[in-house]
């Protein structure tokens, strides 16, 4: 989504607007409702997150949560959001 590299559906992270509205994390990748794909790389989940990529592509905001849960799905969770050590 925000890098713009080709790569294999399942290399990518998929998120999904529910027919119900919510916006969810899709582990399967056969969720119904509007999805989008999201790179595993940290920088491109903050972008897609922060920058509103992945809102305008659900047509809907997205929930604060969701950059968490993304990180722990990429396996990026341990590591710190900015990339800085304090």
């Amino acid at each position: 989504m925000s890098c713009r590299t080709s790569r294999d559906k399942r290399a990518l992270l998929r998120v999904v607007r529910t027919p119900a509205g919510s916006v969810m994390l899709d582990p399967t990748g056969r969720a119904n409702g509007r999805g989008a794909y999201v790179c595993r790389a940290d920088s491109c989940i903050e972008r897609a997150v922060t920058k509103g990529g992945l809102g305008r592509a659900l047509e809907v905001p997205i929930p604060e949560t969701l950059e968490t849960e993304l990180r722990t799905a990429a396996g990026l969770a341990d590591e710190p959001a900015d990339n800085q050590e304090d």
